[in-house]
């Protein structure tokens, strides 16, 4: 199907549900008690969306925030208050009637917020040609808005265009736990859905690294939908431009202090549990972002560090026989590349079938975070259980 006709689509799929109060995508959980002290009903009743806007949580006052696809306005609205008056939000959209509704509604909002003029600002555009400035955006989110862009990559390039040095994004989108075949590829409706154009978690997670984002990981997963045995999940991801750096690093040795017993980070750098490894400055930036920070120790002298050292973390499987009951682990951290104590190795975003010991594993703290678990069973299982391999992995 021809760029083009997909982007007509689904902007007439959106401009109908605004008309008729259809409801796209999958439901968005908001605080619409705390909204309606500011935002119309008009703006609420045409939100669609895959994902709790979770960048807003990180919002400053005075920063400038862009919203890619922003509909009738109301993730804007929401920064609006969160940057405060001296503070700047930008939504950018491609369909006229939520164009409409936005502007319509901004003056309006920052009436009720008591500001002395609207602070956010609607222009029409696309996502993979955004009509805003070069490294002017503090914080990019965006939600449920990615995947019906056509060409992603350039969509992930654009956003790494426009935001400053040391800016960030967070992002709500669908993704597919395998490639989307052809036949729903070229299903119109299912574009609108929210379904076609959906890519793998690998796929996203690589194609924003690629365009120049680092420290990405996953800030929230839910799984929404099965077709024909191809699993779509909300993803909410954040990642980071990196700042200008010193020109040498405040510490000299990094030391991964665990529960993974080997990573490799987005610079490809292999890292060893409990070995110190000399690093640059922009090593230091990278392994002090939220995601990775408490993995490492960074010292001015290397330290190695063994299971005696409280520093030293580790979560080994319990010594018990395990079961398969149809769980996949896709991890979705900041690491390329991780390994467990018990001869697991997890790529970004491939689904790895685990075993209820393994599971229980990647359920504790450390660990967690930094993984996306789905059920393939389809029903409940209710497996023979069976012993782990005589050399210690793992079943």
């Amino acid at each position: 199907m021809p760029i083009d006709a997909i982007t007509k689509k689904v902007s007439d799929r959106y401009a109908k549900a605004a008309a008729t109060g259809e409801q796209m995508c999958c439901p968005t959980s908001y605080d619409m008690t705390l909204l309606r002290t500011f935002i119309p009903e008009e703006v609420l009743n045409v939100s669609y969306g895959c994902g709790t806007p979770a960048g807003l949580d990180t919002v400053r006052p005075g920063e400038t925030v862009l919203d890619i696809g922003s509909g009738g306005g109301i993730d804007c609205f929401a920064a609006a208050r969160l940057v405060g008056p001296t503070g700047r939000v930008i939504g950018i959209d491609m369909t006229d009637v939520m164009l409409d509704i936005a502007r319509r509604n901004a003056p309006i909002v920052a009436a009720n917020l008591g500001y002395p003029s609207s602070n956010v600002e609607f222009r029409k555009g696309l996502a993979d040609a955004m009509p805003i400035d070069d490294g002017t955006i503090d914080l990019i989110i965006s939600n449920c808005v990615i995947n019906l862009a056509p060409d992603k990559r350039r969509v992930f390039h654009e956003m790494f265009r426009v935001a400053k040095p040391g800016g960030r994004f967070t992002i709500s989108d669908i993704v597919s736990d395998q490639t989307v075949p052809q036949y729903l590829v070229h299903d119109a409706e299912k574009w609108g859905d929210c379904l076609s154009g959906a890519l793998t978690l690998a796929e996203y997670m690589k194609g924003l690294m690629d365009a120049g984002f680092l420290g990405i990981h996953l800030v929230k997963f839910s799984p929404w939908r099965v077709i024909d045995g191809i699993h779509f999940c909300s993803v909410t991801l954040t990642g980071y431009k990196q700042p200008p750096l010193p020109a040498s690093a405040a510490y000299r040795y990094a030391t991964l202090r665990g529960p993974f017993s080997r990573v490799v980070d987005e610079h490809g750098t292999t890292y060893q549990r409990g070995i110190p490894r000399p690093i640059a400055a922009e090593d230091t930036w990278l392994l002090s972002t939220p995601a990775l920070a408490s993995h490492f120790l960074l010292t001015v002298d290397p330290v190695r560090l063994d299971a005696a050292d409280p520093r030293w973390q580790a979560v080994l499987p319990a010594q018990t026989p395990c079961t398969w009951q149809g769980h996949y682990a896709l991890l979705a951290g900041p690491f390329l590349e991780a390994a467990d104590d018990d001869q697991h190795v997890y790529r970004r975003g491939e689904p790895l079938e685990i075993c209820s010991k393994t599971l229980a594993v990647l359920q504790t703290e450390g660990y967690a975070s930094h993984f996306a678990i789905l059920n393939r069973a389809g029903r409940p299982v209710g497996g023979t259980t069976v012993e782990c391999a005589p050399n210690g992995g793992c079943c």
